[in-house]
């Protein structure tokens, strides 16, 4: 997920971590026994993750103490394997991202796209999967290209970087919308053609609101000509995700990168991926650019992005 927040909500959220944090991480709940491998990861609190999430099912969601959902289900697999135990403190986006750069939770999951600027601020772990540029549509309707959304309605909630994508797309007329819910509604309605949200949203909403006889397409990205054009459709283009950590935690990251790492290799990143709705196939090969945008910049000049089937 890309958003874009004003600086009044990333302050606001900023104190509602503050305040979070300040009540749930007293050193009475750190286990017991940690080995001196989990406590050389350099936690916040040996043997503890504090991980700062917001409500976006299915990629996170806090249950009981547990955060369950596509990435909450990678991380728990991971911690596991580090000796982590997992804290969650639950926030909005803007905090996820001021939890981290302030060094106020060890990491933050749930979508948080890569991006040259964020890397400047924290550390991205190698992708646990790529999000590719989803559609949500009228069933029967199809769209596959960039040319076909021309003069088309199009919906997606305020902020979201689909935003400028769909502005640059020629003809398109833009609708955006608080959350989620008022994509779904005017598309079921047939007051949009197609609504741009974060692929899994889409196909939970087709299970949980099937009279609204909508379809998940996946859009054709945009060709480098097109993008260089209009540089706003870089947009509709596959995103790699990443779970983002403290400028500092270098250890942490490369632990946490080196399991991720290994659930491509041994078929265990496919589970979650195919529990929630989503095709292998499409969240964990990346994108041809998707090396390239990273190589030089916080990994090696000969980095190559994980993938399954390698």
């Amino acid at each position: 997920m890309i958003r874009v927040r004003s600086l009044a909500v990333a302050l606001s959220a900023t104190l509602m971590l503050s305040t979070v944090a300040a009540c749930g991480s007293g050193g009475d709940d750190a286990p017991k026994n940690v080995s001196a491998k989990t406590a050389a990861l350099g936690t916040l609190t040996p043997g503890v993750l504090k991980v700062a999430v917001q409500p976006y099912a299915p990629y996170t969601t806090e249950r009981g103490g547990k955060i369950v959902g596509l990435d909450g289900d990678i991380l728990t697999y991971v911690a596991k394997k580090l000796g982590l135990e997992i804290k969650p403190q639950v926030t909005d986006f803007a905090g996820m991202l001021a939890g981290v750069q302030s060094r106020r939770v060890d990491i933050t999951v749930g979508g948080v796209a890569w991006s040259a600027d964020r890397q400047k601020q924290g550390l991205f772990t190698d992708p646990p999967y790529y999000s590719p540029p989803a559609m949500a549509v009228r069933s029967g309707k199809t769209y596959k290209t960039v040319a076909d959304l021309k003069g088309r309605s199009l919906g997606t909630v305020d902020g979201y970087v689909w935003v400028k994508s769909i502005q640059a797309v020629p003809g398109a007329k833009l609708h955006a919308y608080p959350d989620a819910n008022g994509v779904f509604d005017d598309l079921g309605a047939g007051r949009i053609d197609v609504g741009f949200l974060d692929p899994l949203i889409i196909i939970a909403a087709q299970k949980q609101r099937p009279d609204l006889k909508i379809a998940t397409e996946y859009l054709t990205p945009p060709t480098a000509a097109e993008v260089k054009a209009k540089p706003a459709l870089q947009y509709f283009e596959p995103y790699q995700t990443g779970f983002y950590l403290p400028k500092k935690a270098t250890k942490l990251e490369q632990a946490i990168s080196a399991q991720i790492d290994a659930m491509y290799k041994n078929g265990e990143l496919a589970k979650p991926v195919t529990k929630y709705g989503g095709d292998p196939e499409q969240f964990l090969k990346p994108a041809a650019d998707v090396a390239t945008a990273r190589r030089g910049v916080d990994r090696p000049s000969d980095w190559t992005p994980p993938s399954i089937g390698k």
